[in-house]
């Protein structure tokens, strides 16, 4: 542990960089609560998507390397902002007519298009909860709605109240001459309607701890701004939260990072240290457009671990975090090989590199042993010329090439074996493209195969690779056109894996075989 501490506090990993940097917070006292306090936020408008989860990911890694370099206690809280009105109704979910009814409402007091949870906010924040849990999360989960009616957040209400002209202050600066006319940090909840109110102060006693305003009909209310009858603009919220939790760190997408002075100077006001940032770049779709809750295009969760494990999924947000991602389908096999390959690096490495190697970042001090034999996208490249509709196919032909591996004692190699047959039959199997052989390339198959069927060595990679390499030396420049054309003639991609590898898992007779049905056009 010292040794790896020591690898730590001069480590480039950027989950140890943002720990370290969190540490200088306290390097001339503890804190006076006890313990570091990390926060993720989460606006239940919609279901939670990849994002959502990527962030808490992360924010564990960076408390995950905090406690290498650190013994000061750790807390990580899960914030839902439960209580924002419903804005528009996502695209995604059933039964739309019905939600539109409860437009401006708490996400807490709107109706479940699902009809499972009490309310839509507690059916999203139930369904962030479940993704989390899956990954093993270690959280604490605070809702809104529970946080300003219990009465958790009325200090720091009474307290902006005390402070309204700051705040506002701080606020009509960022707005636009239109807007500032009819802005207010605070939102009242309609006592008849329970909608959320944006509309202006009339009056606000930091006295009594009240405000006052004229609903949309010109009615006057006079509220408490306790006890769950009046919320905080987003923006104020942010800060606000920071300051009542005594929060340590958040981290949060680039499209929040204009509004980081806001945040921190609104948290001092009300009494509070700013917290360390973190900033990512945004997870984008197949197209390039920002993930969106509402729209719901991009990978789902659900969906990422219907095609590969949590941990390829892990290792794809360590990657990188100030860099854009783009989240598709196409991404996943690379994934879940480059994870495998970090693992098998793991236990020969010293411990400046064990402190560099992601792995670290995902497991901790249990890093498992990698079980895969083979890599995942030779098990792809494996489905497609099997035409494998169940795992139970791939093994048939693992056992022959690896005979002490089986779904029992390789676990890891069997869900991976099952992740691709579903990649397979749902993504390669609708865009292959077979094409015939030129007359170049349709001499040197007819030689490769003349080769295998001449084989008389062992069935190694590497041996079988050189066969390959030999074939196409001779015919052509460059090399790689030769494997680019048995991927396209035998394999019906653009690319595939080291051929020899291939033909020692798929079998030698087997792909003789398979040549001769591109030779004869069967293929296509």
């Amino acid at each position: 542990m010292t040794n790896l501490r020591d690898a730590a506090m001069n480590s480039k990993a950027w989950p140890f960089e943002e720990a370290r940097a969190l540490l200088k917070r306290y390097e001339k006292a503890p804190p006076e609560k006890g313990y570091v306090l990390f926060e993720t936020g989460y606006g239940p408008s919609g279901l939670p998507h990849i994002g959502t989860f990527g962030e808490v990911l992360r924010t564990t890694m960076i408390r995950r390397a905090f406690e290498v370099i650190s013994d000061i206690p750790t807390r990580l809280i899960c914030f839902s902002d439960d209580m924002d009105g419903m804005r528009k109704v996502p695209g995604n979910v059933p039964n739309q007519d019905r939600l539109r009814e409860d437009l401006q409402r708490p996400l807490t007091s709107v109706y479940d298009p699902f009809e499972e949870f009490e309310s839509f906010g507690h059916h999203n924040n139930a369904m962030l909860r479940r993704f989390l849990d899956t990954f093993g999360f270690e959280y604490e989960f605070y809702s809104a709605t529970e946080f300003y009616k219990s009465g958790q957040f009325d200090e720091t209400l009474l307290k902006a109240c005390e402070k309204y002209d700051e705040i506002m202050q701080v606020m009509l600066k960022s707005l636009r001459e239109e807007r500032q006319q009819t802005y207010s940090c605070f939102l009242p909840i309609h006592p008849e309607t329970g909608r959320v109110l944006y509309v202006p102060m009339k009056h606000v006693d930091a006295k009594e701890g009240t405000i006052t305003f004229d609903d949309e009909t010109g009615r006057e209310w006079t509220l408490p701004v306790t006890g769950g009858q009046v919320k905080l603009q987003w923006k104020p919220d942010f800060g606000a939260r920071w300051a009542a939790l005594d929060v340590d760190f958040e981290m949060y997408g680039k499209d929040h990072s204009t509004n980081t002075p806001i945040y921190d100077r609104i948290c001092e006001i009300l009494g509070g240290k700013k917290p360390n940032h973190f900033t990512y770049e945004l997870f984008l779709d197949e197209h390039g457009e920002k993930i969106s809750k509402s729209k719901g295009n991009g990978l789902s969760i659900d969906e990422w671990l219907t095609y590969a494990s949590t941990e390829s999924l892990s290792y794809f947000m360590y990657q990188k975090p100030k860099t854009a991602k783009r989240m598709h389908f196409d991404v996943i096999p690379r994934a879940m090989d480059e994870y495998h390959q970090q693992l098998r690096a793991y236990p020969d490495q010293s411990d400046d590199q064990k402190a560099a190697n992601p792995v670290f970042h995902i497991h901790g001090h249990n890093v498992p042993a990698s079980d895969m034999v083979v890599p995942f996208t030779m098990l792809l490249n494996l489905a497609s010329v099997a035409s494998a509709e169940d795992k139970e196919t791939l093994w048939g032909f693992i056992r022959r090439y690896a005979p002490d591996a089986t779904p029992e004692t390789h676990p890891g190699l069997d869900a991976a074996a099952g992740y691709a047959v579903r990649y397979y039959n749902d993504f390669v199997k609708p865009e292959k493209v077979y094409r015939a052989p030129t007359d170049l390339e349709r001499q040197a198959l007819v030689e490769l195969r003349d080769g295998l069927k001449d084989w008389g060595g062992p069935m190694d990679a590497e041996e079988l690779q050189s066969l390959v390499f030999a074939v196409g030396r001779e015919k052509f420049d460059p090399l790689r056109d030769w494997f680019k054309a048995l991927y396209e003639v035998l394999l019906g991609a653009s690319q595939g894996p080291r051929f020899g590898g291939f033909i020692a898992l798929y079998g030698v007779h087997e792909t003789v075989a398979l040549i001769d049905k591109a030779l004869d056009g069967e293929l296509g």
